[in-house]
C-alpha cells in the first residue's frame, strides 16, 4: 500500500485553488463544492467497483481537489487540518470493523 507522503509534488492547495478560480470563477456558495465532491465520490465508487485503477486515481484526485478548494473557502489549510486530525485520531482508542475501517470508542 502507498500510504506514504510525497513532498516533491509541484501542486499544492494554493496552486489548485488558483487554477480552479481562473478556470471556473469564484465560488458563490461553498455547498456547490460539496455537491460536486459527492458526484465525484459516486464516480470514484463506480471506478472502485470496476477495479479501474486509472479511473480510481483520477476520481480520487478530483475529490481531493474539491476538498482543497472547499477548505480554502474557509481560510483553512487542508494539510494542516489533516495533521491536526491525525493527532486526535492517534490519541483515540479504535475498534476495527474487520473491513479496513473502524470507529473510536
Amino acid at each position: 500500500m502507498l500510504c506514504e507522503s510525497n513532498n516533491e509534488s509541484s501542486e499544492n492547495q494554493r496552486s489548485m485553488c488558483d487554477w480552479a478560480e481562473q478556470t471556473f470563477g469564484p465560488v458563490s456558495d461553498p455547498a456547490s463544492l460539496v455537491d460536486r465532491a459527492l458526484l465525484e465520490m459516486q464516480e470514484l465508487g463506480e471506478a472502485v467497483q470496476d477495479r479501474d485503477i486509472s479511473e480510481i486515481g483520477k476520481e480520487a484526485a478530483d475529490v481531493l481537489i474539491l476538498l482543497y478548494r472547499l477548505a480554502d473557502q474557509f481560510d483553512l489549510d487542508l494539510d494542516q487540518e489533516v495533521q491536526a486530525k491525525m493527532a486526535i485520531n492517534r490519541s483515540r482508542t479504535w475498534v476495527s470493523k474487520g473491513d479496513g475501517t473502524g470507529s473510536h470508542v
